[in-house]
C-alpha cells in the first residue's frame, strides 16, 4: 500500500466523468488499498479515484464504522434532506453548507465484481453522494448553499 498524492481543486482531473471499471484484478485491488490508506492519512471520510488522478468509478468511504469500497456505484434511492457543513480533501480548509439526502441506497460492486446494495443515512449518505459526485466531475462547491467561514473562535459559520 502507498499513500498517493491528492489532486487539488483546479486540476482538470476533478472535472471529468470517470469510466466504469470492467477489470476486477490486482491493479484494482492496489488502487483500493492505496486510496484507503491515502484517505486515512488525510483524515477524510471518503475518497474517489479522480482525487488521486485515476479516472475510474471507484470510491472508498469510512465514517468510523467500517471501510466501504464502492466500484461503479449508482445511487438507486434517496429520501429526506439535510443541510450540513461539508468539506473535501481536494479543497483543504474550505467548507460549505450543502443539502444532501438524509438517506440513500447505492448499488455497487466489490473488489471482486460482486454486486451489492448499501444503505446509509446522515454522514454515510452524505459521503456516498459526495464521492459519487466526484465520479461525474462535480465538486461540493458546485451545489453549495453557501460557503462557510471560520470566525475568531475557530467555529465554522
Amino acid at each position: 500500500m502507498a499513500i498517493r498524492e491528492i489532486v487539488k481543486e483546479g486540476d482538470d482531473c476533478l472535472r471529468k466523468v470517470c469510466r466504469p471499471v470492467d477489470k476486477f484484478d490486482k491493479r484494482l485491488a492496489v488502487l483500493l488499498d492505496d486510496m484507503a490508506q491515502t484517505m486515512y492519512e488525510g483524515n477524510g471520510v471518503g475518497l474517489a479515484a479522480p482525487q488521486v488522478g485515476v479516472l475510474r468509478r471507484v470510491v472508498v468511504i469510512d465514517c468510523g464504522e467500517k471501510l466501504y469500497e464502492l466500484i461503479n456505484p449508482q445511487i438507486i434511492s434517496q429520501a429526506g434532506a439535510l443541510d450540513e457543513a461539508e468539506g473535501c480533501l481536494s479543497s483543504p480548509g474550505e467548507y460549505a453548507l450543502v443539502r444532501r439526502p438524509e438517506k440513500v441506497a447505492v448499488k455497487a460492486q466489490d473488489r471482486h465484481g460482486k454486486e451489492f446494495v448499501l444503505e446509509g443515512d446522515h454522514l454515510l449518505a452524505r459521503a456516498i453522494c459526495h464521492e459519487c459526485d466526484h465520479l461525474d466531475g462535480r465538486l461540493f462547491k458546485d451545489i453549495a448553499i453557501r460557503m462557510l467561514h471560520q470566525d475568531e473562535d475557530g467555529n465554522w459559520k
